[in-house]
């Protein structure tokens, strides 16, 4: 596959099982955090001391987790004990007798530059440093000592010390006292993942709504474009935050909310309840379609979600993850169109998200959406399950069971189960049982073929004619009930290239009785799943699909289009279609296709999986010539300004299918494109990415460019570049950084490797394809999950599918 799952972690690592924390969980009730964090101590390391009160519930022995560079001391108590005694990342607590304790570490720890823990950045634009944390699964232990299990919940009270001219953010209001020393205020019950602090020369917008404090932050170099969208970003919390309370019966449980977009940061964003932290390329420095703005609309609804589901009501063990995020994605989407101006977000789910959990589901590592819990026993595998499947297809199951059940009685099962469980912890039976007293319907029958099960069913439909009529049926390769809409379109008598909707009709699959016929002639194109409603691939029939190669960009609801291409999609990767098929379909349609996240998402499937990995190498020129047409179609649609996204899109496509360097290095010369736009940093530095793979640029040009944008992208875009020159020097210098040194941070590792595998380029880097399975697993030994991830992702040779690299994986 062209895009394979993170690497496991090798080497010696202590995680937790499921069993060390149920037995701790029945040992132990904890109730208050207090810690201390001084952010003055150098460049490298940071002061933690943290007090934990807590209560044994019965005599016994049990340990506290934590990952320093230097423990200095613990008392227990009021009694010392040994620093000696930690082992990996646990100090035993033994002979604790029953009723209160105090727990007291006080130990030096390090930063991160990884994007786990504290991570520190240092602004290439203006030396500025930030630092904030990451404290998902069980990275909680490189700042702060702690019980660390999402259901030992506790109060946590944060202060910190950090240089004068810094802000400090956390999960409650931050208040400062002088002299660099600032105090949160106390939280509700919280899981250890949960806190967070964010502290730097943050730059700030404020305001209130509905009497909370709600503030934007980012780095100061990034001030003039946070502020230039500020407005969209706030209308955008606001109008998620009133949604939600009109959706949920629980009012939002903390005492402010701020979204700091942060450096160097490995996800999309993280609900830490309070302080919401993005990746901060959602601030944008450069040019975006609007389906980029909508995405990161999405990410703001998603978070928001969390802060009721997963910050309120948190799993009882990572074997539920996946319902946070399912549920987060799908209210995420769902909400969006009903609250903001992006009102067709289910289309970009549909052609730009959901294929990430077909795919993920139809690898030999597929898993139910709601794994076993025996799955699940430690932290270690918890990770291995978070993937496409959490969340595209679970936010798919659960669209499907609102679909079945009705929003009325799923909010209300969602409502009882907050008022159930508010700061504690659940499990998927909890929230199972929750709906099931909402609905006369079966809802643990229907959790069980649906969350307990693998794979993707495929819907096909098999058309008869009748006498005067027509009749339906639809064949299921699979176990799970579906119900779905089949539109039914007919072509429109005044333009034959377009269709109209006869009817949609809605039936269960499977279905229960004989099929009635239908009056009348057969229509022309009979989609399954239209509306996109259920998680299925879905077929068409001889005739529909001869409709849809004449007509697809005819249909008129966008969705329908998404589902259509989907199908095609599905039937390459699943051998029944050609991809040169595939792309003489975009060929004809897509330079009339009016939905911007289509185009995006064919244009990138086509790209991505076809060009780059489908077809043998001597049929990639001619699919990077159909790009490069379609391309050139779209731009001379574009001509008037009337899109600029759709312009824009074509433009970054065009730039990446060239393979002469001559018109792409005539924009960058000229510093943008005849009938616009200019050439902003992004598109600088893809046209310059473009020419070193072409080999028509040099490390000079590189660092003229890097020049001209120092900035944290602009370090980023000079690596990528370097590693894509066409020598066998610039291979070598870039291996050497991936997989020897150990200096790149995150982010320009990924980089690097971005741009060192390139099709174009395969003789040049074979001797690498070998190398890449050994160094990779070092590699990961060395540097942890975050790095190992960013390997798989992103260093993987893509290119090189054949058996003897398939077996040296193996």
């Amino acid at each position: 596959m062209c895009r394979p799952g993170p690497i496991r972690q090798h080497g010696p690592m202590s995680v937790l099982t499921r069993d060390e924390a149920q037995t701790r969980a029945r040992q132990l009730d904890v109730h208050r955090y207090t810690i201390d964090l001084d952010l003055t101590t150098g460049d490298e390391t940071f002061d933690s001391r943290t007090v934990i009160h807590f209560t044994a519930t019965a005599a016994g022995d049990t340990f506290v987790e934590i990952k320093p560079a230097e423990l200095r001391s613990l008392t227990l108590d009021g009694q010392p004990l040994d620093p000696a005694a930690l082992t990996e990342n646990r100090i035993p607590l033994t002979g604790l007798t029953a009723g209160e304790h105090e727990l007291r570490v006080d130990a030096r720890m390090r930063y991160s530059r990884t994007g786990e823990g504290m991570h520190r950045f240092t602004d290439p634009s203006d030396g500025e440093t930030y630092v904030y944390t990451q404290l998902f699964m069980d990275d909680v232990q490189r700042v702060f000592a702690a019980f660390d299990q999402p259901d030992l919940k506790a109060v946590f009270e944060l202060s910190v010390t950090a240089p004068t001219a810094w802000t400090v953010l956390g999960n409650g209001v931050a208040t400062h006292h002088g002299d660099g020393r600032w105090t949160c205020a106390p939280t509700p019950l919280l899981s250890t993942y949960l806190v967070a602090v964010a502290a730097g020369p943050w730059h700030s917008v404020r305001t209130q709504h509905a009497g909370l404090p709600f503030g934007i932050h980012c780095r100061r170099s990034l001030a003039p474009y946070l502020d230039a969208d500020a407005d969209e970003l706030l209308d955008i919390t606001r109008q998620c935050y009133d949604r939600y309370h009109e959706k949920f019966e629980e009012p939002y449980p903390f005492d402010s909310y701020d979204q700091a977009f942060v450096p160097e940061f490995n996800a999309g964003a993280m609900e830490n309840p309070g302080l919401v932290t993005f990746r901060d390329e959602f601030v944008y420095r450069s040019a975006v379609t609007d389906t980029q703005r909508q995405t990161r609309a999405m990410v703001i609804a998603h978070e928001m979600a969390h802060m009721w589901f997963g910050d309120l009501v948190t799993l009882k063990w990572w074997d539920d993850i996946w319902l946070n995020e399912s549920f987060a994605e799908y209210m995420g989407y769902q909400t969006l169109t009903e609250a903001t101006r992006f009102t067709d977000t289910w289309t970009d789910f549909a052609i730009a998200r959901k294929s990430w959990g077909y795919d993920a589901d139809q690898r030999p590592s597929t898993h139910p959406v709601a794994p076993d819990p025996d799955a699940v026993p430690d932290t270690a595998s918890a990770m291995l399950n978070f993937d496409g499947i959490s969340y595209a297809k679970g936010a798919s199951a659960l669209r499907q069971l609102v679909t079945w059940l009705g929003e009325k009685d799923f909010l209300a099962g969602i409502n009882t189960h907050f008022a159930r469980h508010k700061f504690g912890n659940a499990t998927l039976a909890d929230f199972i049982d929750s709906l099931a007293g909402a609905t006369d319907r079966d809802v643990h029958a229907w959790a069980e073929s649906w969350l307990r099960t693998t794979g993707v069913d495929t819907l096909t439909p098999a058309v008869t004619d009748t006498p005067g009529g027509w009749t339906l049926t639809v064949e299921r390769d699979g176990s799970r009930p579906h119900r779905i809409a089949v539109g039914a379109y007919d072509a429109d008598p005044i333009d034959p290239g377009r269709l109209v909707l006869r009817d949609r009709l809605e039936i269960d699959v499977p279905e229960t009785g004989a099929t009635a016929p239908r009056p009348g002639r057969r229509p022309a194109l009979l989609v399954l799943n239209d509306g996109d409603n259920t998680y299925a691939k879905v077929r068409l029939d001889a005739a529909s699909w001869a409709v849809v190669v004449d007509s697809l960009a005819g249909i008129p609801d966008a969705l329908t289009r998404a589902v259509v291409w989907n199908a095609a999609r599905d039937m390459v990767r699943d051998g029944e279609l050609a991809p040169t098929a595939y792309l003489e379909t975009a060929d004809t349609h897509l330079p009339h296709e009016n939905d911007l996240a289509i185009v995006q998402g064919v244009l990138t499937f086509a790209a991505d999986q076809i060009a780059d990995c489908y077809l043998a190498p001597d049929q990639r020129p001619a699919a990077l010539a159909t790009l490069t047409r379609i391309s050139r179609a779209l731009l001379r649609r574009t001509e008037d300004g009337s899109d600029p996204g759709l312009r824009l899109t074509a433009v970054r496509h065009y730039i990446d299918a060239a393979t002469q360097p001559e018109p792409i290095q005539e924009w960058l010369t000229e510093g943008g494109v005849p009938g616009g736009p200019e050439l902003d940093p992004e598109l600088r530095w893809r046209v310059l990415t473009r020419l070193a793979v072409l080999g028509a640029t040099d490390d000079a040009a590189i660092t003229a460019e890097l020049e001209r944008d120092p900035s944290a992208t602009g370090q980023e875009g000079a690596a990528r570049c370097r590693a894509a020159l066409p020598t066998a020097e610039a291979k070598a210098a870039a291996w050497a950084r991936l997989f020897t040194g150990d200096d790149l941070s995150n982010y320009l590792f990924a980089a690097t490797a971005q741009g060192f595998w390139q099709p174009e380029q395969a003789d040049l880097v074979r001797e690498y394809v070998p190398r890449f399975y050994p160094d990779a697993v070092a590699l990961a030994a060395r540097r942890g999950p975050a790095i190992a991830e960013a390997c798989g992702r992103y260093a993987f040779p893509v290119h090189a599918v054949d058996a003897e690299t398939l077996g040296a994986g193996e």
